[in-house]
């Protein structure tokens, strides 16, 4: 395992925020430096975060998790502090990157979290590798057989990737203008005096430097996974990982209207709202979360 205290061509070069416990090393995988962080000892959870965050979207769920679990927690290739790439962001791309990770770490099998789109690739990964997860807990997005009338009434919601997925335009406005990405953090969590200020700063300097991968993965999802979709791609496949899958009431781009629906897609999936939150269910909830993660990977149920 190869590690190192500064990475090659990060997505980001000022120094690490400060979580308690987090021991940092970057691997190489596939051709690429990641960078991981890791808490505690124990069975293995591997935590994918979302956009526009990086590992340290995990902090406050490790702090309730860390006993009796290994946390991993990787920033995915052009976040965070793992090295930026001209490809490799789309859902395929990311999924073969966190499978090749596993396997640089040993690890056959693991329990996976995922948040927004690193929930996304958690869904991926268990639909391509049920062998490799013994549980799954998705937090704030929709399965991959969300329900037409469910989807079309909230098209809306996504009203913020236009001026993200577009080449040029998207990367312009991430890197030049760091007040739409705190907008958006702001604007997706139910009380919005939630955030720290130093948080604020730090995922917006994020999505600043990871710019080029925050606009592809927008863009290759529309590219690649909306036309899969309108083929019925995932139609016919079924999860047989048991997952959970918690939405926050409020969440205003993923609501409970749009997880409903996967059931029969599924030998073990249940759905579950946490009352009065939004969007970022391990910063608004990690209580929630860490209860959630307790529950599914002590019974695997």
């Amino acid at each position: 395992m190869a590690s190192s205290t500064t990475p090659f061509t990060a997505a980001v070069d000022r120094p690490l925020p400060h979580a308690e416990g987090a021991k940092h090393s970057w691997l190489e995988v596939r051709g690429v430096r990641l960078h991981i962080a890791e808490y505690g000892t124990g069975a293995p959870v591997l935590l994918l975060h979302g956009f526009p965050q990086h590992w340290f979207a995990w902090h406050r769920v490790a702090t309730l998790s860390a006993a009796g679990h290994h946390l991993i927690c990787p920033d995915l290739r052009g976040f965070g502090w793992s090295e930026q790439t001209r490809r490799g962001y789309d859902i395929d791309g990311l999924s073969d990157d966190v499978l090749a990770l596993l396997d640089v770490l040993g690890l056959d099998r693991v329990y996976l979290v995922g948040h927004d789109w690193g929930a996304h690739v958690g869904f991926r990964l268990c639909l391509r590798a049920p062998e490799r997860f013994g549980g799954y807990l998705a937090l704030n997005m929709a399965h991959p057989w969300a329900r037409q009338r469910a989807i079309l009434p909230n098209v809306w919601r996504q009203w913020y990737t236009a001026f993200v997925e577009y080449p040029v335009l998207g990367r312009a406005v991430l890197r030049h203008w760091p007040a739409f990405t705190r907008f958006l953090l702001r604007h997706q969590v139910a009380d919005r005096s939630l955030w720290r200020a130093d948080e604020l700063a730090e995922f917006s300097a994020a999505a600043q430097a990871g710019a080029h991968a925050g606009q592809d993965m927008f863009w290759q999802y529309v590219v690649r996974e909306i036309p899969a979709l309108l083929r019925g791609r995932w139609r016919a496949q079924q999860l047989t990982v048991p997952t959970v899958l918690l939405g926050g009431e409020r969440d205003n781009v993923i609501p409970p209207s749009m997880l409903a629906g996967g059931e029969s897609h599924a030998d073990d999936l249940t759905v579950r709202i946490v009352p009065g939150v939004g969007h970022f269910l391990p910063r608004e909830s990690p209580q929630a979360v860490a209860g959630a993660m307790r529950e599914l990977f002590a019974t695997g149920r």
